[in-house]
């Protein structure tokens, strides 16, 4: 079995990426040393499709219907962690909770994709203030944001998913190494042991569980969070999924647990809609590419996915899921390593690190830059194809779906910024999003809510 090196997680990536290098502690992505940034799918399709002057916009703005899930329009809030306060995972329906998602809903908003809400407590993410449905008294707290939103007469949809390895795995010499986030205390990043089938089953149960908790909260409809390193997202990978059972090898094998999920909810929740978001392609070495992205989106249509949302990348890709014009060096010195506490000769070795470190962790292009997988994906499968990554402008937004790329778009950073962008979109008051890509608001959520800082160090 070839050795795998092992990766960091989001948070590492954010908390030691600028001193890592320099003092050689960072540990590295597999195959960073001769992986290219090609791995990307070439956006050929942007200058084919992008660039019309036919308009689509009544189609953008018109109704539509995923799998018995009313939008308003074809715009919807991508998932979008908010980070405000709850106790230990525990969700706390505050006015503050309302209030976001009432802004989204007065702005127009087609659907709104919550945060992602962990399905067990130490699947949650490494953030504070993860959110948790993993209990039934849980159930009442969401049922008072779905009746929020619903008053707006707006569907809201549940994001879950189980934080897993984000990235996490290593060559122990043993003949099965796996994805692992579950129970053993002798459990580290650098030793990590492969999920048994027993743990795996309990996963599986706590999906299920988590999907009727949804449910039972009046949300219309969950979707699995399978992409960016998260567990599902890290058995898919060939990557990350090394295994030699039944649970690994294959597509179809490492796609068994999501095929599990959503058939035995599909039989136990009947109609109730279930959406996957995936990674189309990533960079890492031996990672997802777009030509199996296809063959799983096909999967997911045999079992039962009622649609499904294409990103890319993963937290060890560093700036891949997001992109920014920048490398946001102020923010990450600020706010994410103790830089202040530095000797004034390793802040200069650092701060002369800071080009290196943004050749790696930065991608290109930053705008629509899931698109041309995407359009492969829709022209693969009947079930609708929701399309996140970079999109800013309502001529993209209407080329995407009135040229069949996608059939809708979502985003996160404009969102943050402008709650009401839908509404200004519509009446074309402006046509493109005032976000800066700075990448400020992705930072500063390991200390704080999330908010728009607009390229300042708060």
């Amino acid at each position: 079995m070839k050795k795998k090196k092992p990766q960091i997680s989001r948070r590492d990536f954010i908390k030691y990426s600028a001193i890592g290098l320099t003092a050689s502690t960072l540990p590295v992505s597999p195959g960073c040393s001769t992986l290219t940034k090609s791995n990307a799918p070439v956006e050929e399709c942007q200058s084919q499709n992008l660039v019309s002057n036919i308009r689509y916009k009544t189609k953008v703005f018109a109704p539509a219907n995923i799998a018995g899930i009313k939008l308003n329009n074809r715009i919807i809030r991508a998932a979008t962690a908010l980070n405000l306060p709850a106790e230990k995972g525990k969700l706390m329906a505050t006015d503050k909770f309302i209030e976001k998602f009432t802004e989204l809903c007065q702005g127009g908003v087609g659907a709104i994709i919550t945060g992602c809400v962990a399905i067990q407590q130490n699947g949650a993410s490494a953030f504070e203030n993860a959110l948790l449905i993993d209990k039934d008294i849980y159930v009442a707290e969401f049922k008072k944001i779905s009746d929020a939103v619903h008053k707006f007469d707006t569907s809201i949809i549940m994001q879950i998913g189980h934080d897993g390895p984000i990235t996490r795995r290593v060559n122990t010499g043993a003949a099965t190494v796996a994805p692992s986030a579950i129970g053993d205390k002798s459990y580290t990043e650098e030793t990590p042991k492969a999920l048994s089938e027993i743990e795996i089953m309990e996963i599986i149960d706590n999906f299920i569980s988590a999907i009727g908790r949804a449910q039972r909260a009046g949300f219309d409809g969950v979707e699995l969070m399978a992409a960016h390193g998260s567990l599902l997202s890290a058995f898919l990978s060939p990557n990350s999924n090394i295994r030699t059972d039944k649970w690994g090898g294959s597509t179809e094998n490492r796609f068994r647990i999501i095929k599990k999920i959503i058939k035995r909810a599909k039989k136990q929740f009947k109609d109730y809609p279930i959406l996957v978001k995936i990674n189309a392609y990533d960079f890492q070495s031996d990672g997802m590419r777009v030509k199996e992205t296809v063959k799983i989106a096909k999967l997911l249509e045999d079992a039962g996915c009622d649609g499904i949302e294409v990103s890319s990348g993963v937290a060890g890709d560093g700036f891949s899921t997001v992109r920014v014009y920048d490398f946001p060096t102020e923010m990450l010195l600020t706010h994410n390593f103790n830089y202040k506490d530095m000797s004034p000769a390793l802040k200069t070795v650092t701060r002369c690190s800071i080009p290196l470190i943004s050749w790696m962790y930065q991608y290109e292009p930053i705008y629509n830059f899931n698109i041309c997988a995407a359009q492969q994906i829709t022209e693969a499968v009947s079930i609708p194809v929701i399309v996140v990554g970079g999109i800013r402008k309502l001529n993209d937004i209407e080329q995407i779906i009135g040229n069949n790329m996608a059939d809708y778009v979502s985003m996160a950073r404009p969102f943050i910024i402008e709650p009401d962008i839908v509404n200004k979109f519509k009446a074309e008051s402006q046509t493109a999003s005032e976000c800066l890509e700075c990448g400020h608001c992705i930072l500063a959520l390991e200390e704080m809510p999330v908010e728009c800082f607009y390229g300042e160090v708060p």
